[in-house]
């Protein structure tokens, strides 16, 4: 164990804990903590929207999976949640931003009623499960390999994750979006240098780009036969679409201090992602040069531990205290917010239903609850999945959005016409199909991708359930005379 890293590591948790601290001052209303006010300039909206999909998976698990399989097999991410960021700021931050929402679950109230609203928040506080888990898996390991192994990384989860909801609770959104502008400071200067390093190391940038262009990683494209196309398509839009009704996302663009910020530092911010994803699939393209065998043998039997192996085996002191500020500043900046997520979207969206004349201070204390009982929930999953890799914790994630509430969402804000039993009927068929090409239900899945399938039977269902006659009352109908035209806002 080397006491010097640690010393180092343990004096920047708890700088980010009185960050957390000093934001809870702060916070007055649900408003506040939820959304920070809704004042945060544009250089804050470009980290924390950057901040929201560099995590765990990022630094660790898509480097490997380039490594193994090219640009082809990381088209889900950083490819598509990057965009995802891209087309939020394009087509939805400026019209949700005139709204003057809490949470994303309040359009689908306003839009479809409380039925709709109810069971897009379920689904989206599920898929929350799989993401926040990858983030505590991923503390878990860090403390495991700065300890030298005297910390298993079940306890290492627990420390993370203590230290991430402490300042979460207390400092609400506030406290991330001040913490992700500071960590991704952290992280763009400490990976920059550590590649720098790293090619140096390897022999120069030339030898890296080398062993790329042998291995054919920079082959983006799969084998032109319908297969292969459908579940690269799939791949593609999981995160880029089943990310868009997401309460994170929703949360780091609505904080922005108008629309035009928010809409700006969105696709600022998604590009930004994407470009800057590939510095640490040169770090970990570089280990392979360095480290040879040893370095194939870890990518293909545990991954996650190859980069964490690099640089505490080859490079001096100040490049570990580099690398491991970073790689917490990534897991931390992520895990917040989805830690935040979901129970603003539980106690709004939910709890408010059930208990509808709760004060504002009453949902400011749910929400901090919220946030302990699924912390405590998540961890004990995160446990429990212990072995599962980061990055298909991740890529999992998402899929339930997608088919459930991605299509009420977009035909919701852009076609005048789509009903609540459009909606209904989309968010039936989309999980419906989905869940008929899961493995252990059909076969289907083997021949063509469940969630591409249950996306496209959800636009199926929201035009047919709008178009034919209504059998369930349209929300719609009865708001839009008291209510600004979504497809017009």
């Amino acid at each position: 164990m080397n006491i010097t890293l640690m010393v180092f590591v343990i004096a920047y948790l708890l700088g980010t804990l009185a960050i957390g601290v000093w934001a809870g001052t702060r916070i007055k209303t649900t408003t506040d903590f939820a959304l920070a006010g809704r004042n945060l300039p544009f250089i804050m909206i470009v980290t924390t929207t950057f901040a929201t999909w560099f995590g765990a998976e990022t630094v660790m698990g898509v480097p490997a999976k380039f490594v193994q399989g090219g640009l082809g097999a990381i088209v889900e991410d950083p490819f598509g949640a990057g965009t995802c960021l891209i087309l939020v700021g394009a087509f939805f931050a400026a019209k949700l931003y005139r709204m003057n929402l809490l949470t994303i679950g309040d359009f689908y109230r306003q839009r479809y009623g409380k039925g709709v609203e109810v069971f897009c928040s379920v689904a989206i506080i599920l898929s929350y499960l799989g993401w926040v888990a990858a983030q505590i898996t991923a503390l878990g390991l860090v403390f495991n390999v700065l300890t030298g192994g005297a910390m298993s990384e079940s306890t290492g989860m627990v420390i993370g994750t203590l230290a991430v909801l402490v300042y979460v609770m207390v400092g609400g959104f506030l406290a991330v979006a001040w913490t992700d502008f500071i960590q991704m400071i952290v992280l763009v200067v400490g990976l920059s240098v550590i590649a720098i390093f790293s090619a140096d190391l390897a022999g120069g940038a030339g030898q890296v780009m080398n062993l790329v262009t042998q291995q054919d990683m920079l082959r983006f494209f799969p084998e032109p036969t319908f297969k292969d196309i459908a579940f690269f398509i799939a791949a593609g839009i999981t995160m880029m679409l089943g990310s868009i009704p997401q309460q994170d996302v929703f949360q780091r663009v609505m904080s922005a201090k108008d629309a035009r910020t928010a809409q700006s530092g969105a696709i600022i911010g998604g590009a930004a992602y994407i470009l800057f994803a590939f510095v640490p699939m040169f770090i970990v393209t570089a280990a392979v040069v360095v480290m040879g065998d040893r370095a194939v043998q870890l990518v293909h039997n545990d991954y996650q531990k190859l980069l964490p192996a690099f640089i505490m085996g080859h490079m001096p002191l100040v490049m570990q205290i580099l690398f491991f500020g970073a790689l917490l500043s990534a897991i931390k900046s992520t895990s917040s917010a989805t830690l935040l997520a979901p129970s603003t979207s539980f106690v709004e969206n939910i709890l408010g239903n059930l208990y509808p004349s709760m004060s504002d201070r009453q949902r400011l204390v749910a929400m901090r609850v919220s946030i302990l009982v699924f912390s405590l929930s998540v961890l004990a999953y995160a446990i429990a999945m212990r072995g599962t890799s980061i990055y298909e914790l991740v890529s999992s994630a998402y899929q339930v959005t997608l088919v459930a509430a991605f299509v009420p969402l977009l035909m919701g804000l852009y076609w005048s016409r789509a009903t609540t039993q459009g909606a209904v009927l989309a968010i039936l068929l989309g999980v419906g199909t989905w869940v008929l090409f899961f493995p252990g239900v059909t076969r289907l899945g083997d021949a063509f991708p469940g969630q591409l399938a249950g996306l496209l039977m959800a636009f199926v269902g929201m035009l047919v359930g709008s178009l034919a006659p209504q059998w369930i009352p349209d929300h719609h109908a009865h708001t839009r005379r008291l209510a600004p035209r979504y497809d017009q806002a």
